[in-house]
């Protein structure tokens, strides 16, 4: 008999951005004060990525895909660009986190950023054998009109995304810690269904 354990795979994220980087670090036993920018930062946190991709534990019998940062879309594992290593090595799909982080909230919600030069960074996720991407926005209240507008902003970019040929994960997030947590994913579930059945890939 096959086991639960078994039959569960998991997504793995690894796409801390340059303000998510610092705590990861620090979980990892490296504090601030063991580096001097931002570069030595980002050497850092691709050598611990490095490591967790590389160990023999990490494969794709427990993992289906990874999330990538931009930054380390750029560099290597053992010579090969860290997405295709992934696959190549590893069975493991890359995805490739696009958003440029959060606006301030409004309307219960934080939208994405604009994303200017997204068209460019799904060119050079292609040519790294990129299968996906990822983009999270976050719903802090049941605010209709917020919680609409997240979804249309989502909905807009996984159209240019598979426009460019790659499969777009969209996170619309309610916060855990909401006090409105229900009813704001109800109003989401609504959202999407509506939203979804005008879409046309």
């Amino acid at each position: 008999m096959v086991s639960l354990q078994h039959l569960i795979k998991v997504a793995v994220a690894l796409d801390q951005s340059g303000g998510s980087t610092p705590k990861a670090l620090k979980a990892y036993g490296i504090n601030e004060s063991d580096y001097n920018n931002d570069e030595q930062m980002y050497d850092l946190v691709h050598a611990m990525r490095s490591r967790i991709i590389t160990s023999p534990v990490f494969t794709s019998d427990r993992i289906i895909g990874a999330i990538l940062f931009e930054n380390t879309l750029d560099r290597e594992i053992e010579g090969k660009p860290t997405s295709q290593y992934l696959w190549e090595e590893k069975g493991i799909v890359p995805f490739l986190k696009v958003d440029k982080g959060l606006e301030d909230k409004a309307n219960g919600v934080q939208l994405m950023k604009p994303m200017p030069e997204l068209n460019q960074l799904l060119a050079k996720a292609k040519t790294k054998d990129v299968f996906g991407t990822k983009m999270r926005s976050v719903i802090w209240e049941a605010n209709e009109q917020g919680i609409r507008d997240v979804v249309a902003q989502q909905i807009l970019f996984a159209q240019q995304i598979i426009n460019a040929g790659l499969v777009p994960i969209i996170e619309p997030q309610v916060s855990i810690d909401s006090p409105e947590k229900a009813q704001a994913e109800i109003i989401l579930n609504r959202e999407l269904m509506s939203q979804l059945d005008q879409f046309a890939p």
